[in-house]
């Protein structure tokens, strides 16, 4: 079953990628240049600890 959604978001994906080349680091420089001038704060969560999930990962087996 086809999902419009997904497709969607793949259609616009596709259609950004081809906007810059196909080329990642012009990508990634857009979108950096997109977020710096969208004056929205950026959140950066702290990295998860891996002890902490083997841990859990031992509780639940």
């Amino acid at each position: 079953m086809r999902d419009p959604v997904i497709e969607e978001v793949r259609a616009l994906r596709d259609a950004y990628a081809k906007e810059h080349g196909y080329d990642v680091k012009a990508i990634v420089a857009a979108l950096q240049k997109e977020e710096a001038e969208s004056g929205q704060p950026v959140i950066t969560l702290p990295p998860k600890r891996l002890a902490d999930e083997k841990q859990a990962i031992r509780k639940a087996g």
